[in-house]
Protein backbone atom coordinates (compact mmCIF):
# COMPACT_ATOMS: atom_id res chain seq x y z
CA UNK A 1 0.00 0.00 0.00
CA UNK A 2 1.11 3.46 -0.87
CA UNK A 3 1.79 5.63 2.42
CA UNK A 4 3.34 8.42 0.73
CA UNK A 5 1.70 9.26 -2.37
CA UNK A 6 4.34 12.58 -2.91
CA UNK A 7 7.48 9.97 -2.55
CA UNK A 8 5.74 6.85 -3.91
CA UNK A 9 6.87 5.36 -0.66
CA UNK A 10 4.87 2.25 0.32
CA UNK A 11 4.60 0.37 3.55
CA UNK A 12 6.61 -2.20 2.07
CA UNK A 13 9.87 0.34 1.75
CA UNK A 14 9.36 1.54 5.23
CA UNK A 15 9.62 -1.99 6.87
CA UNK A 16 12.18 -2.45 4.32
CA UNK A 17 14.03 0.38 6.36
CA UNK A 18 13.40 -0.87 9.32
CA UNK A 19 15.27 -3.98 8.38
CA UNK A 20 18.17 -2.44 7.33
CA UNK A 21 18.40 -0.69 10.54
CA UNK A 22 16.29 2.67 10.74
CA UNK A 23 15.39 2.22 14.18
CA UNK A 24 13.71 5.64 14.39
CA UNK A 25 10.57 7.67 12.32
CA UNK A 26 13.76 10.09 11.17
CA UNK A 27 15.71 6.95 10.28
CA UNK A 28 12.83 5.77 8.35
CA UNK A 29 11.95 9.51 6.40
CA UNK A 30 15.79 10.18 5.51
CA UNK A 31 15.92 6.46 3.84
CA UNK A 32 12.70 6.61 2.48
CA UNK A 33 11.61 10.35 1.76
CA UNK A 34 8.36 9.98 3.41
CA UNK A 35 6.55 13.07 4.89
CA UNK A 36 9.12 15.12 3.59
CA UNK A 37 6.88 17.37 1.01
CA UNK A 38 3.02 17.82 2.53
CA UNK A 39 3.26 15.70 5.39
CA UNK A 40 -0.51 14.46 5.23
CA UNK A 41 1.45 10.57 5.54
CA UNK A 42 3.05 10.94 8.31
CA UNK A 43 0.98 9.74 11.18
CA UNK A 44 0.32 6.40 9.03
CA UNK A 45 4.20 6.47 8.21
CA UNK A 46 5.15 6.17 11.99
CA UNK A 47 2.65 3.61 13.02
CA UNK A 48 3.90 1.35 10.12
CA UNK A 49 7.61 2.20 11.39
CA UNK A 50 6.29 1.75 15.41
CA UNK A 51 4.80 -1.92 14.28
CA UNK A 52 7.95 -2.61 12.49
CA UNK A 53 10.47 -1.66 15.16
CA UNK A 54 8.49 -3.84 17.41
CA UNK A 55 8.36 -6.86 15.08
CA UNK A 56 12.37 -6.46 14.94
CA UNK A 57 12.75 -6.03 18.38
CA UNK A 58 10.67 -8.92 19.95
CA UNK A 59 9.74 -11.56 16.51
CA UNK A 60 6.51 -13.39 17.04
CA UNK A 61 8.16 -16.87 17.89
CA UNK A 62 9.30 -14.76 21.08
CA UNK A 63 5.69 -14.30 22.08
CA UNK A 64 4.60 -17.13 21.90
CA UNK A 65 3.83 -19.33 25.41
CA UNK A 66 5.81 -22.43 25.97
CA UNK A 67 4.03 -25.30 25.99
Amino acid sequence: MYVCLCKGVSDRAIREAVTEGARSWREVREQTGCADQCGKCACVGKAITRDAIAREVMPASDLAYAV
